[in-house]
């Protein structure tokens, strides 16, 4: 694999390429092993939307408004305050742009882990999902390069991303595929992409993010029936490899984030300091207001009502339930610091919505996910 660049310009130009160990599995029974699966499939036929049409590309991107709550909360730092209303737009942008560039980069991911599965999987209606889902990947990489783009400009996939997706394309293994692609990452998109569309107050965006919550929800769904069976079904010792690699694909994360409180090391994010360089911002200045302002941990935070915590409520549940925590991981999980959050409250309330949801017509912010907030205080 290629050394990150450190250059906007050099990432644009680089190609990254290496030899994954995934296997080619013909299937000649074409019998449903899953009416879940079957259905789910059936719901991804009827869900598929065109960009074109389903979006409204001449709306005006307005900065000045906060397009996503990252960018906004950042506003707060005091160091802002110094500044003219053009710089804020012009960080609101950026910052923005470099966020959903994650998404970006990490839907290609999502777009060749799909791919690839749908040829790995032994069971019929398995490929027949893993086609619609390889599908609905390619349109959020094409809708996030147009909103980027007509934002600001695309910025780098961030290094513990890449090493995570890297790890799970180079896996060789269904099982650690879907473990780190439709357990983690996905789980962890699954919640930005419900907050996003709480809080933006961007109508493209908020659209835009409709339809990807809905392909999204069933991405997730998959994951946890598929994956969950076909985990079951491994040697005890398979399965301990592939709860060993989610104990890693976790643990990357949460070192990538400072640790488990938010207070240790954080990896460096080029692109941010790009989008600090791009505005003409001090990056020493503005990590100590950052320090001074009291940001809290990732994964210890406390959201806002009807917010959904990606690792909380999601992941970590989703992975205890599909059998990828093992006492052993459990143990190691303990060591580390990281809890293991095992309520589904908030797993089956999205996973029940998500169930008639369709592009285009998922309700207004406060009805989305109603019992979220309720779910979560039944779990404490």
């Amino acid at each position: 694999m290629a050394d990150l660049p450190e250059t906007l310009e050099d990432w644009q130009q680089t190609i990254d390429s290496y030899k994954t160990p995934m296997d080619i599995v013909w299937q000649f029974s074409y019998a449903i092993s899953d009416d879940k699966l079957a259905r789910l499939y059936k719901r991804s036929k009827q869900m598929q939307w065109n960009a074109d049409e389903y979006l409204d590309w001449d709306i005006e991107l307005d900065p000045s408004k906060p397009i996503v709550e990252q960018a906004s909360g950042l506003l707060k730092i005091p160091l802002f305050a110094k500044m003219s209303q053009a710089q804020r737009d012009q960080f609101t942008a950026h910052s923005t742009a470099q966020l959903l560039s994650q998404f970006l980069h990490g839907e290609q991911g999502a777009l060749m882990t799909a791919a690839a599965l749908t040829h790995a999987v032994e069971d019929y209606d398995a490929k027949l999902f893993g086609a619609t889902q390889t599908m609905d990947e390619a349109r959020h990489v094409e809708v996030y390069e147009r909103y980027i783009n007509k934002l600001s400009i695309v910025y780098p996939l961030s290094p513990w991303l890449k090493k995570l997706i890297d790890m799970t394309l180079q896996s060789g293994s269904p099982a650690k595929m879907m473990c780190g692609m439709n357990m983690v990452v996905e789980g962890l998109a699954l919640g930005a992409f419900h907050n996003m569309h709480k809080t933006t107050t961007c109508p493209l965006l908020k659209k835009l993010t409709e339809g990807v919550l809905a392909d999204e929800a069933r991405h997730v769904g998959f994951g946890n029936i598929y994956f969950s069976s076909i985990i079951k079904k491994l040697h005890p010792d398979d399965r301990e490899d592939v709860a060993q690699f989610a104990f890693e694909a976790i643990k990357l994360q949460v070192d990538a984030q400072g640790g488990p409180d938010g207070k240790g090391p954080r990896e460096p994010n080029p692109g941010f300091l790009m989008v600090l360089e791009n505005c003409n911002i001090d990056p020493q200045d503005f990590f100590k207001a950052f320090l001074e302002s009291g940001a809290g941990g990732a994964f210890t935070a406390k959201l806002p009502p009807g917010h959904i915590h990606s690792f909380k409520d999601l992941m970590m549940p989703a992975l205890v339930r599909a059998g990828a925590i093992t006492d052993r991981t459990r143990a190691l999980f303990e060591a580390e610091g990281i809890p293991v959050h095992d309520s589904l409250a908030v797993l089956r309330s999205m996973e029940d919505v998500s169930t008639g949801a369709v592009a285009g017509e998922i309700q207004e912010d406060d009805d989305l996910l109603p019992n979220v907030e309720a779910a979560r205080e039944s779990s404490v």
